[in-house]
């Protein structure tokens, strides 16, 4: 009994821990997003959204996080395909490459992006002349995004077509011999999950890019300013209106988390009630 009852206490200590060292945790990260919430009022919230720097921050943010999304789409899954079902010399370097922007500093990555497309880059005397000058324009927003954002939709789609057994490819060429049809009907049908989530995650990743876009892209109202862009000007000229645009994206983070987590577990089979 001595031994028993010593097991339970030291259980009881480890559990206490855990559970005390959770709710640290949870504590830490809830209560600055909550006081995002505080101080937030109805009528005010309406005059703001009704505002035209609000608006335009809006519109600007939606427009180029869904440009650079579909972007990545075109790109991301293609390259995600030939890594997933592809041998080739060099493949773990190009694997690296396309991983890169997701551990690069921000500041890092608008850097790079202005070395190599500013009208001084190494790109920048050609795009000069066929009239194209990057910096200060609404695509640099949208390159800015899909640089820092597209590893997202490149690694989970390329996990799901992992995934897809080749038993299953193997029989569908026996009823057709098209590759093309095969991928379409089987392989990305069989992936779809995978695919939805990288494109969630890609979108969100692109709304909440700050560092990048303001270094390549600037911080024009109603051309580059992105959301966190105006959320960080408006902190000294408007506190209030930074504060409401911050709460938006915090409603908008949460709900894509939700959706992505949901997506997760339709894939491995696991519901809750």
């Amino acid at each position: 009994m001595g031994f028993l009852d010593s097991d339970r206490i030291s259980d009881t200590m480890v559990n206490v821990c855990l559970a005390g060292t959770c709710l640290v945790f949870v504590l830490f990260i809830i209560l600055p997003i909550m006081s995002v919430f505080m101080n937030l009022s109805l009528s005010r919230l309406i005059l703001e959204l009704e505002s035209g720097r609000v608006i335009d921050a809006l519109t600007v943010g939606l427009l180029t996080s869904f440009l650079s999304t579909m972007l990545a789409l075109v790109f991301g899954v293609p390259t995600a395909y030939l890594l997933a079902t592809r041998r080739f010399v060099g493949k773990p370097i190009v694997e690296t490459i396309l991983d890169l922007p997701m551990v690069l500093p921000p500041a890092v990555a608008g850097m790079a992006l202005l070395l190599a497309f500013a009208p001084r880059g190494i790109l920048g005397p050609t795009l000069r002349g066929l009239g194209i000058i990057l910096p200060g324009s609404t695509l640099a927003v949208v390159l800015s995004q899909f640089f820092v954002a597209s590893p997202f939709i490149l690694r989970s789609t390329k996990v799901a077509f992992e995934n897809v057994q080749k038993s299953i490819i193997d029989s569908a060429r026996i009823l057709s011999p098209s590759r093309i049809r095969i991928f379409f009907t089987v392989t990305l049908a069989l992936s779809t999950h995978g695919v939805v989530s990288g494109i969630v995650m890609t979108w969100a990743r692109s709304m909440g890019e700050f560092g990048a876009t303001l270094m390549f892209a600037g911080n024009l109202p109603g051309v580059t300013q992105t959301m966190p862009l105006a959320i960080y000007t408006l902190m000294v000229e408007d506190p209030l209106a930074s504060n409401i645009l911050s709460a938006i994206l915090v409603v908008v983070s949460f709900f894509v988390l939700a959706l992505f987590r949901l997506l997760g577990r339709k894939r491995s089979g696991i519901y809750y009630d």
